[in-house]
């Protein structure tokens, strides 16, 4: 494969122009036949340089203490028991079920880019799919941490599968719970496979590229003999192609299901048909935030801004206005549901979110989900990376609060006002939240240090063809 030597003026005339589906959009090509093996180089760089920026390191750092700090909590927690969380009765959900839910919808945003938007040749995705799917592998892994926690005696975690024993004791195929175990775990599977797949090319790309022997040998091992023939092409293509309509129909089911484990119930809040397309929305919503989140900074790090351009951004942003909409839509339906059933506990349920005990984090969740973004119908705002990095951030702190909302407000004020018990995390609880930051951030950052961040194959496969390759095909034929 040919290279040249690093440059951070590469030449390419606004990416996002030249994978424009308008064709009278598109940039002219004015660097010739090195438009594909400057691309290679510009992102291969970033795994093959001995040194990565200091603020990697930094990162790294500080994400792998918070994460051993999760493995200590997690120690202590099977140790004393559950009872260091801040669950009472009637709140026996809370801190762990809401990080949950949380980290399943960040992961949506991934296979939506992915899967979605490949079906659809959206052109666009090519440069930040990689970053994407990525995401949606280490929030899968962080989100099932907490249901493995929360069922308080962990070890006999194995009473949960579908295997005969002397005490004929079956799971409940009926629970929504037992539907999240399957749904959740078929989600990561396909993501995992799916981000794989994508990744074969480009990894053999960077066995051509190395140095060393050792290098050579281990992406040759996950590159699994990968040589760029038309045979290649052909069966990668394929296997893609079912990857992606296979996960197509998991970015609706899964969050769905998880919605189930509250709207089968019959908690005043809780049992809503609204709740599928709600948490949707939601998840799709608060992936998008946070793959801005990560995307922001990496790109000014490691250079990318001509590969992932402003124009990816604000196509990124149109998505989180148009889903915050969704979302600000639902809360409106839910409260006119409570008010059209004439359902006096459903009613006070809704009243008591809004203006009851947890009325700050009601409030905070309306004010980032709905409030904040709609500064996205100026295009000015929309292509501000700090204006768009500070709303990212904040998108996804309302959206926890969402989870909060929905889980705490309904419980700890339920049918009988006897019962009703105000709810109050502990550190251990708070802790956890920070911890499980910890794990994803530290998956992340080993993903931009050893693979690279952006779909080299996909990204030539929408960039113009080099002029070369054109004059070649358009010659006649002796």
């Amino acid at each position: 494969m040919s290279t040249m030597t690093s440059d951070t003026s590469i030449g390419i005339p606004s990416v996002a122009d030249n994978l424009s589906d308008d064709p009278r959009r598109r940039a002219p090509l004015v660097v010739g036949d090195n438009n594909y093996a400057t691309v290679t180089e510009k992102v291969c760089s970033v795994v093959e340089r001995p040194k990565t920026p200091l603020a990697w390191y930094v990162a790294f750092g500080v994400s792998a203490a918070l994460a051993t700090y999760m493995v200590v909590l997690i120690g202590y927690l099977f140790w004393t028991g559950i009872g260091v969380w801040g669950n009472n009765q009637p709140v026996g959900w809370a801190f762990e079920i809401v990080n949950f839910v949380f980290w399943v919808g960040i992961g949506h945003a991934g296979t939506l880019i992915s899967a979605i938007l490949f079906l659809l040749r959206q052109h666009w995705r090519t440069a930040i799919n990689r970053f994407a799917e990525a995401m949606t592998i280490f929030a899968v892994i962080c989100a099932g941490l907490f249901p493995a926690i929360h069922v308080g005696r962990p070890w006999f975690a194995y009473w949960l599968f579908p295997i005969p024993n002397q005490m004929n004791m079956w799971p409940n195929f009926r629970s929504p719970l037992l539907w999240d175990v399957f749904a959740v775990s078929t989600y990561f599977t396909v993501s995992l496979l799916f981000w794989y797949v994508g990744l074969i090319p480009d990894l053999a790309t960077l066995r051509d590229r190395a140095q060393t022997r050792l290098r050579s040998f281990i992406y040759g091992i996950f590159a699994l003999g990968w040589r760029g023939s038309a045979r290649h092409w052909h069966r990668y293509e394929v296997a893609y192609i079912l990857l992606a309509g296979l996960a197509t129909p998991l970015v609706l089911s899964v969050h769905s299901v998880v919605s189930f484990d509250f709207a089968t119930s019959q908690i005043p809040g809780w049992h809503a048909t609204i709740f599928p397309p709600y948490f949707v929305a939601g998840a799709i919503f608060s992936g998008f935030g946070m793959v801005l989140t990560l995307i922001i900074p990496c790109r000014k790090w490691y250079g990318l801004e001509e590969v992932i351009t402003l124009r990816h951004l604000e196509n990124m942003n149109k998505i989180i206005l148009s889903t915050g909409m969704m979302v600000g839509l639902a809360y409106g339906t839910e409260f006119f549901i409570a008010a059209y059933s004439s359902n006096p506990i459903e009613e006070f349920t809704f009243i008591n979110r809004a203006l009851g005990p947890y009325a700050w984090a009601y409030w905070i969740m309306i004010c980032c989900n709905v409030v904040v973004p709609q500064i996205f119908w100026s295009r000015a705002m929309r292509r501000s990376v700090p204006v768009m990095f500070v709303v990212s951030i904040l998108v996804n702190v309302g959206m926890w609060f969402e989870r909060f909302v929905i889980i705490v407000s309904s419980l700890n004020r339920d049918f009988l006002p006897s019962s009703w018990h105000y709810y109050s995390p502990t550190w251990v609880d708070v802790s956890m939240l920070i911890g499980s930051f910890g794990v994803f951030f530290t998956l992340f950052l080993l993903f931009l240090r050893f693979v690279p961040m952006v779909a080299i194959a996909e990204l030539k496969g929408v960039m113009p063809q080099p002029a070369s390759t054109r004059r070649n095909a358009e010659a006649p034929h002796a």
